[in-house]
């Protein structure tokens, strides 16, 4: 075990990040992901040893690799069955139907289902094309991106939406701007081991120890071990761990154990991968006859509407931005709380509700191995990596402004 301590942290190769992982619209809860690293210990594996500070350069420096694989992700956060909210938190239609409600409804299943549950999933990365093939027992999900836009298609449902973004006026905001910044995303990453160590490296910082574990085999591939560890004792993540393939530079595997356990709550890995460029026909894709299509264009706002809503949401002036689905930030780093103001999450039933939650002073709440959610009685929600007190501390301070 390579045990050394990196007390200074390389915040601009941590930011190369960015540029290291495709974009890609997929139906995901942003939440703590937490990955179970499947290393193989093995004395065959001894690759060059490297100083934490070295193994955060050299992958932020390897460029981006085509490649197509088999990902597995397992969810063990210890939550409880999360049905009972199906339709709880879509609300009501404007007109008291109950339609827009059950639309809600299974956009909320299928969110939980992808973010919290078990899958296995073929992964196409090459360049600005990806693809990610969730392989359920009776049917698959797709989501593509390609010149086209993105598509998420579901089998079963024999649906499909494709969202777009106008990328003439994304070159325009860039140019108004001057901004460096590459493609415009639009939604979650990919749900890949590189976007998880681009959430974990975005922490580095003096409230994180990092530290270079033990050569393994990941995949078939000898790998590096790159561990986070909160210094803040005030979170629920104990431990962050990477697997960094020791030729190219890409994340293989990564996980996340809760503070006091013994094993990961969430995992996704590789265990298969080929560094090749995949086939561009897996990138294509056509509606098949019969599929109901839901066009979504995301608006790309101009210079002026961005610096708009920034002052405004910085003076807590609603003027044309909806604040009431605006999130708001508590405190910093590992211990960050979210806040959904009242009416974000719509109008939850009780019922379902308390299936799931337990009452605590104020609302009730949520629990988690990693993530704490606390509903108020006043109709917010406060999620975060920390326990329950923490909530109800951020939840009794004073009204602060969106993006604190």
């Amino acid at each position: 075990m390579r045990d050394q301590s990196s007390r200074t942290q390389n915040s601009t190769a941590s930011r190369t990040f960015s540029r290291w992982i495709p974009a890609i619209v997929a139906p995901i809860v942003i939440g703590v992901g937490v990955i179970l690293v499947p290393m193989q210990a093995t004395a065959a594996v001894d690759l060059p040893d490297k100083t934490p500070a070295e193994l955060v350069q050299f992958a932020a420096e390897s460029p981006a690799q085509p490649l197509s694989g088999t990902i597995e992700q397992r969810s063990e956060l210890g939550l409880p069955d999360l049905s009972g909210l199906t339709g709880a938190l879509g609300g009501a239609g404007g007109d008291g139907s109950s339609a827009p409600a059950a639309a809600s409804s299974a956009d909320l299943e299928q969110l939980l289902s992808l973010a919290l549950g078990s899958h296995t999933a073929r992964v196409y990365l090459d360049g600005p094309n990806a693809r990610l093939q969730v392989l359920d027992p009776l049917a698959e999900r797709n989501v593509y991106r390609n010149a086209d836009g993105v598509w998420i298609y579901d089998s079963a449902e024999k649906a499909a939406t494709h969202i777009t973004v106008d990328q003439a006026a994304v070159e325009a905001l860039k140019a108004e701007l001057q901004t460096g910044h590459a493609d415009a995303g639009a939604g979650a990453e990919m749900p890949t081991p590189e976007a998880m160590l681009d959430q974990a490296l975005a922490r580095l910082d003096e409230s994180t120890a990092v530290t270079v574990g033990t050569d393994a085999l990941v995949a078939g591939r000898a790998a590096y071990e790159l561990v986070l560890t909160p210094r803040d004792s005030g979170t629920l993540v104990g431990q962050i761990s990477v697997a960094i393939d020791g030729q190219t530079g890409t994340a293989l595997a990564a996980s996340v154990t809760a503070r006091g356990a013994d094993t990961p709550a969430f995992s996704i890995a590789f265990t298969d991968v080929t560094f090749a460029a995949p086939d561009p026909a897996v990138f294509a894709f056509t509606p098949p006859a019969g599929t109901a299509v839901t066009e979504k264009p995301i608006p790309v706002p101009t210079a002026a509407e961005l610096q708009q809503a920034k002052a405004e949401a910085g003076s807590g002036d609603a003027g044309s931005v909806d604040s009431a689905a605006k999130p708001v930030l508590h405190g910093t780093g590992w211990t960050t709380v979210v806040e959904l103001p009242a009416g974000a999450l719509g109008a939850p039933a009780s019922g379902p509700l308390d299936t799931v939650t337990q009452p605590v002073d104020g609302g009730r709440v949520l629990t988690t191995s990693l993530v704490t959610v606390l509903f108020t009685s006043d109709g917010r929600a406060f999620a975060g990596a920390v326990d329950v007190a923490t909530l109800q501390a951020a939840a009794s301070a004073p009204a602060a402004s969106s993006g604190r």
